[in-house]
């Protein structure tokens, strides 16, 4: 069975009342990136991670995780 990327990202973004454009500027990718994250359309690298999830002041747990497709 395939493993899939899931996330929280919009969820954490949205509770800090976070743009997808200043998140975007914060961690150094386009807005396109962070709504293909949160789509979970793109897997983005384990520094882009680390990243967020400062940015979201969250554990890379909470925010990723792994998950099987179904």
């Amino acid at each position: 069975m395939k493993k899939i990327i899931k996330n929280n990202v919009k969820k954490f973004r949205l509770e800090r009342q976070i743009t997808q454009e200043d998140l975007a500027l914060k961690v150094g990718v386009t807005r396109q990136t962070i709504g293909l994250i949160e789509k979970e359309k793109y897997n983005p690298t384990i520094s882009l991670c680390l990243s967020l999830a400062k940015i979201l002041k969250v554990t890379l747990n909470d925010l990723f995780w792994e998950d099987d497709e179904k």
